[in-house]
């Protein structure tokens, strides 16, 4: 049977970096909706059109056009094994649209871990992020900087900040998130698969934990 885990948390909470992290560990493809958004929208298709009138607000992409992005990422042959899901679901309404997915793919969502940051935490993290235009290399002018500013150390292509990480709209995606987003943590509460990660802790903490919930996890199934 394929497995399929959901990382939830608020938009900065490291969410990519340790799905990253899990997909290596088990061989299985890290489905993001925000890299799905962007090749939709570098493509030029008519979902990228729409996804990027919302995007570039810092608001959610209507569902219909999220999910038929989804649905058509796990038709492609890497995702027979399951994957691992970072930004999908983001509504109640999503989450049952990737059960009715999952039913059709022969499987389930076995394990959400939930990652969580104090909000001024997400907020550096997120407003001080920037993206090289060649390869989409990230930097962090505090954690990560670049040896020279505004250019990426690996390939020599500018760095700009994305619509999404400029500070105003990172302080609407919170609020948005908590708003939207936030009610799938009783969602999946309630049908005892969420686990709470604490995602203040160095990253490779954060690793740990999440793995030996998942082992745990499989262990009582």
């Amino acid at each position: 049977m394929p497995i399929y885990i959901v990382l939830l948390g608020p938009p900065g909470a490291g969410k990519g970096t340790q799905a990253k992290v899990l997909a290596a560990e088990f061989g299985l493809p890290h489905i993001s909706s925000g890299d799905i958004f962007r090749e939709n929208i570098r493509t030029g298709t008519d979902m990228g059109k729409v996804a990027q009138t919302f995007i570039s607000k810092g608001e959610l992409v209507p569902d219909d056009v999220t999910i038929a992005m989804i649905q058509e990422r796990f038709s492609r042959p890497d995702c027979v094994a399951g994957a691992i899901l970072d930004g999908f679901p983001r509504t109640p309404a999503q989450a049952d649209a990737l059960d009715a997915m999952l039913k059709h793919f022969g499987g389930r969502v076995n394990l959400v871990p939930f990652i969580t940051a104090p909000t001024e935490v997400l907020i550096e993290r997120l407003a001080g992020r920037w993206t090289c235009r060649a390869a989409g290399h990230i930097f962090h002018e505090r954690f990560n900087p670049p040896q020279k500013t505004g250019v990426c150390d690996i390939d020599g292509s500018e760095l700009y900040q994305r619509d999404d990480d400029k500070a105003e709209t990172v302080m609407h995606r919170i609020e948005v998130y908590r708003e939207q987003t936030a009610p799938l943590i009783d969602y999946y509460k309630n049908r005892g698969i969420l686990a709470e990660i604490n995602g203040f802790a160095p990253i490779g903490d954060v690793s740990a934990h999440l793995m030996e919930v998942l082992k745990r996890q499989a262990e009582e199934e």
